[in-house]
């Protein structure tokens, strides 16, 4: 069988005045993602992980924060055009393992939603997906609370 992987991250500033989206899930928190897209880290680093799998570049590429189309683009469309691209080319999602850095909101009650609204997006089922919370211990931008860090690592198996 062949196989890839990939690995993505992303980091995004928390600002006032913009919803907070995880996953494809909307936290209720004061504070939301500052972004192009609707800055959602986690869907923004599972579809890097995705495309470096296949040496495909990152989402930039695709969905470039210069294009006025993507403002304010529900990220779970652009993953679902990545799969798209990834399953076009013969490959299909073994599993992915994320975690979320981020010192509040508390992830663990939206984690299982999050898991579950990646996988239907991606068609795949959700035990192929593992979603997991740390915080950073208060150190650096987002241990003070400037931001929510994503890290993704993709196994594709090719059909």
């Amino acid at each position: 069988m062949n196989i890839r992987i990939g690995n993505g991250y992303d980091i995004h500033q928390l600002v006032t005045g913009r919803p907070l989206i995880l996953g494809g899930v909307e936290l209720e928190h004061p504070l939301g993602l500052l972004g192009h897209s609707d800055a959602d880290v986690l869907t923004h680093a599972i579809m890097d992980a995705l495309l470096g799998a296949l040496s495909l570049g990152d989402i930039g590429h695709y969905f470039p924060p210069s294009d006025p189309q993507w403002a304010g683009a529900d990220s779970q469309v652009l993953l679902k055009n990545v799969a798209e691209l990834i399953y076009s080319r013969g490959w299909q999602v073994g599993n992915i393992d994320a975690v979320v850095v981020a010192e509040r909101p508390k992830l663990k009650p939206y984690l299982a939603q999050m898991r579950d609204r990646l996988a239907a997006t991606l068609g795949i089922t959700g035990d192929q997906i593992s979603i997991k919370a740390t915080t950073n211990e208060k150190l650096g931008p987002v241990g003070r609370e400037e931001g929510i860090a994503a890290y993704a690592v993709a196994l594709l198996q090719q059909r």
